[in-house]
């Protein structure tokens, strides 16, 4: 009942409130049959497709190096490709457009493609590295060419791993905010930014409603595919231990390891302008900028100094973390007991439950944001006005990605040991806390590791519901980035800069403390 409370009235209750306050003003049908909105959306839908084919088509080369390669170095590459989907999206924009100064759309798709080159990496090693590899050597001791084994063999062995981390990436792409308002500019909009558009500035209820349909409608269907490519995947071969089928490159493959390794290169690309950016002013490399993050900017471009919203960023990412890990692990606990239950009921209601989790990801924030302005009053003690608005809608955006980590790690828990407890007596609450928390303790501690650094750069939500005297850092970085002067400029630069070696770092420790023999530390994408 919790996670499902938790969704009703966090999430489906301030939505239909939004929806419902668009179709009262009986605008929905004349904006749903505005040409603008189909051109919005297929705008959308095609940006959103040209990113996902450069990730999916980036990813492939990492993910043999992760899954079948073994040399010096590749632990490493399996830490560096995760830094980017982790990032916040402010400084990913503004690392782009530290290489694209105009930005353009160009910068925007592959802006995208950059924080979702990860999950079709991670995603796909994950069944790669279970492959039995003599498939393939049988294919070739036939006289097939390396190019004709992996075609005809290999390629569709991966395809349900292909198709499932390609939805989720689509999902993210067309949902994609930050990126889209720093680099789009006024001339490239999408659902999204469109939405915030006509809810913030335009106070178009019915025009915003409609598009959150459109949006709503690509976000279910990628959901769909997503699943059904899950339920493949998880079915299409017999494991092996990853130990049995990485080795040493030979001949062409070698030509895929410098694939992937040149995807690594150019994914830092971006980090390394940004943190050059961050030191270099029209007199020469300066530390200016950090060192004004003391003060409030230029022309008191900020209400708080910098410091004092990193401070406000890690009390509230810390929150949310909480709040989330306790409606996560509750959620997975569900699924899990779900998929053991026996008749299709059981397993219905878990598929529904899991998709229903999911949606929080393909929702628009400013829809989520301004439907809790217009709900919680209800609520008792006015949430409008709590410390707790910020976190509750950041939760609700990282609870889908804790379920993904924590579900297969849940599920990997020997049925027979649980059994085994309660034969000799143990209660439920104590077969989970003797069998399935030491267990799982470890990639427990890490989704909610991954959870905080994903809630410390959350923007879409926060830009909407934070206050201008408590902000969080990259709202602060995305007001001085909209006024003018070079120390802004510095200001928002410095500050982004420290986001990305605080996620880091904290990549790095999740990555080495999370990596439990046989899991993915993405989870199940």
């Amino acid at each position: 009942m919790p996670p499902l409370g938790f969704l009703v009235v966090f999430f489906a209750w301030p939505v239909a409130a939004i929806v419902g306050r668009g179709f009262g003003s009986g605008g929905v049908g004349t904006a749903i049959g505005d040409p603008l909105t189909w051109k919005l959306a297929g705008f959308t839908v095609a940006s959103a497709g040209v990113s996902t084919i450069v990730a999916v088509l980036a990813g492939l080369p990492v993910a043999f190096l992760l899954a079948r390669v073994r040399l010096p170095g590749v632990s490493l590459v399996r830490t560096l490709v995760l830094v980017p989907f982790v990032l916040p999206t402010v400084v990913v924009g503004l690392a782009f457009r530290a290489l694209w100064p105009d930005g353009g759309l160009l910068p925007l798709v592959l802006a995208n493609a950059f924080f979702n080159v990860a999950v079709v990496a991670r995603t796909v090693s994950g069944l790669w590295s279970h492959l039995d590899p003599r498939t393939v050597d049988a294919a070739r001791a036939l006289g097939a060419s390396p190019w004709r084994a992996f075609r005809s063999v290999t390629l569709p062995a991966l395809a349900p791993a292909i198709a499932s981390s390609a939805a989720v990436v689509f999902l993210f792409c067309a949902t994609s905010f930050g990126v889209v308002l720093i680099l789009g500019g006024a001339k490239y909009r999408t659902l999204e930014t469109e939405i915030y558009l006509r809810t913030v500035e335009l106070l178009d209820l019915s025009g915003a409603a409609a598009l959150s349909l459109v949006q709503f409608a690509a976000v279910v269907a990628a959901l769909v595919v997503g699943a059904l490519a899950r339920r493949r995947r998880e079915n299409a071969v017999r494991l092996r231990s990853r130990s049995e089928t990485a080795r040493r490159p030979r001949g062409g493959e070698w030509w895929a390891v410098a694939a992937g390794l040149a995807v690594i290169a150019l994914l830092m690309t971006p980090i390394v302008a940004l943190l050059i950016e961050s030191v270099s002013t029209s007199d020469g490399w300066s530390l200016a900028g950090y060192e004004a993050l003391a003060g409030h900017g230029s022309r008191n471009a900020l209400q708080v100094s910098g410091w004092d919203a990193a401070s406000m960023s890690l009390r509230t990412a810390f929150d949310a973390t909480m709040l989330a890990m306790i409606v996560g692990v509750l959620a997975s606990v569900v699924l899990v007991a779900l998929r053991r239950t026996p008749g299709r009921l059981a397993r219905g209601m878990g598929e529904t439950m899991d998709a229903a989790l999911m949606l929080p990801l393909g929702v628009s924030a400013v829809t989520v944001g301004f439907g809790y302005l217009v709900t919680l009053d209800a609520l008792p003690g006015d949430l409008r006005t709590s410390p707790l608005l910020v976190p509750l809608a950041q939760a609700l955006v990282i609870i889908p990605l804790i379920v993904r980590m924590v579900l297969p790690v849940l599920r990997s828990v020997d049925v027979r040991l649980r059994q085994a407890a309660s034969t000799l007596g143990a209660s439920p609450g104590r077969v989970w806390r003797e069998i399935d928390l030491p267990l799982t303790a470890r990639s427990l501690v890490a989704a909610a590791g991954f959870g905080y650094v994903v809630a410390l750069g959350e923007f879409g939500a926060t830009s909407f519901l934070a206050r201008p005297d408590a902000p969080t850092l990259p709202v602060a970085v995305a007001t001085l980035i909209s006024r003018p002067g070079e120390l802004n400029n510095q200001m928002a630069y410095a500050a982004c800069a420290l986001l990305m070696i605080v996620t880091v770092v904290a990549v790095v420790l999740i990555d080495r403390f999370g990596a439990v023999r046989g899991q993915n530390s993405v989870g199940e994408f």
